[in-house]
């Protein structure tokens, strides 16, 4: 089968570091084992999505998000409050008593309609007895301050009801986000064939619960078939493209007799789909992908890079970093050059694991700009059960990154066992996304 396309590796994505596992390289892995059936299962879960699996984990930015909230809300009070003492306590001459026009205003930025004409009620009585309390005649004066505060109190309700309107119509595009990234990408299984299977996944809070991270996971004949994969961009054009490639990963799987198939046809959708809706946003996007094939008779894993950081191999206490050959460039990447999809193959014996990821997990900087040590922090967590690994991940990343979890970051565990079947998510674990 022709193995060509676009994809040089000078151009491709993230290579291995210094010290990294050396492959061997082939240019069509599957072939000499023939073509592979379709009788796998495919590595689904229920359908139902994960409840909290989109929202960020890290507590310190919603605990300030909640203080300032809480704030926003006591303002106006304060305002009330601070306003008729600061007049009662100085100077008659000393008129605080006109910062109370503040305090409905301020009230339409955290409460509704009614508690702003509240708000604005209860600094115009405020307004009425401290002129009264100075003494001051009813009109003209108090009059005309009290029509410009009735002024400011309405545009500020009006205001509110505009901003909760607002506030109903994203939260329901929201929600329609975030059923659709979850009706995309679906729990992995615990176990599919040889190996066991940990994912973390978190969408970033600017990314409204949608991400173009995507991942599948599928039990062939004679082994399986592992695709992880980041699309260009967020929402939900992401989401489609992503839905898309998966769909295709999906079909090929099965049937196709090495992973430079697969990739084959993963570019053949996205081409095709460009054809036939132009005026999709989705058709311009293009994916960095990567694909591995961890055979049940061979104690290696094969890997093809479309353009994606190459994974991070575990053996033992020595953890590094995949050298990939020769990246090819990202799925759907108009780049007008010819070159081979090159497979590597890497020792992936019993008891090993692998880590990959998108570049959420790569590409997390702390405050001096420095990239998270993957390598070490693995190193670190290398007797830790394979369970542990994807919370320890997402919370030191959380806690390493200059803004926490700020873009999609996905994290799939491969652990080589012997063989077995497949194992759905248990309850809780479909809850949490891992």
């Amino acid at each position: 089968m022709d193995t060509r396309r676009p994809g040089p590796a000078e151009t491709a994505g993230a290579a291995g570091a210094a010290g990294t596992v050396g492959p061997t390289v082939t240019t069509s892995p599957a072939e000499a084992a023939g073509t592979a059936g379709a009788a796998g299962t495919a590595g689904t879960a229920s359908a139902s999505r994960p409840a909290h699996a989109s929202r960020p984990a890290h507590r310190g930015p919603r605990r300030r998000a909640e203080f300032r909230y809480l704030l926003g809300r006591a303002l106006p009070f304060l305002v009330l409050a601070a306003a008729p003492l600061a007049d009662v306590l100085t100077a008659p001459e000393e008129r605080f008593d006109r910062f109370l026009i503040a305090a409905p205003a301020l009230a339409a930025v955290t409460w509704g309609a009614r508690g702003t004409l509240a708000v604005g009620a209860l600094a115009m009585g405020t307004t009425t007895l401290l002129a009264l309390g100075r003494g001051e005649r009813l009109f003209p004066a108090l009059l005309a301050g009290q029509t410009v505060l009735a002024v400011v109190t309405l545009a500020a309700a009006l205001s509110s009801q505009a901003r909760q309107r607002r506030e109903v119509e994203l939260r329901q595009v929201s929600e329609v986000a975030e059923a659709a990234q979850w009706a995309v990408l679906r729990p992995l299984p615990r176990r599919l064939g040889s190996v066991d299977l940990r994912l973390l996944y978190e969408a970033s809070a600017a990314g409204a619960h949608v991400g173009g991270d995507f991942y599948k996971a599928l039990k062939v004949r004679g082994g399986v078939r592992i695709m992880l994969g980041d699309v260009q961009g967020k929402g939900l054009a992401a989401v489609e493209a992503a839905s898309l490639l998966l769909g295709s990963f999906r079909e090929a799987a099965y049937t196709a007799p090495g992973l430079p198939a697969i990739a084959e046809r993963l570019e053949a959708s996205m081409a095709r789909y460009a054809e036939r809706a132009p005026e999709s946003t989705a058709a311009d996007r293009f994916a960095t992908v990567l694909l591995a094939e961890i055979p049940d008779d061979e104690p290696v894993v094969r890997l093809l890079s479309c353009g994606h950081p190459a994974p991070v191999v575990q053996r033992g206490p020595v953890v590094r970093t995949v050298e990939l050959s020769s990246p090819s460039v990202p799925i759907h990447l108009p780049v007008p050059v010819d070159a081979p999809f090159t497979v590597d193959e890497v020792p992936f014996a019993p008891g090993d694991r692998m880590l990959m990821f998108t570049d959420g997990v790569s590409e997390t900087r702390d405050g001096c700009g420095a990239f998270y040590p993957l390598e070490q922090r693995l190193r670190g967590w290398a007797a830790e059960p394979a369970d542990r690994i994807p919370g320890l991940l997402k919370e030191d990343l959380a806690r390493y990154g200059a803004h926490g979890l700020d873009d999609d970051t996905t994290a799939v565990l491969v652990v080589r066992g012997g063989a077995g079947e497949e194992t759905l998510p248990t309850h809780e674990e479909h809850l949490i996304g891992v």
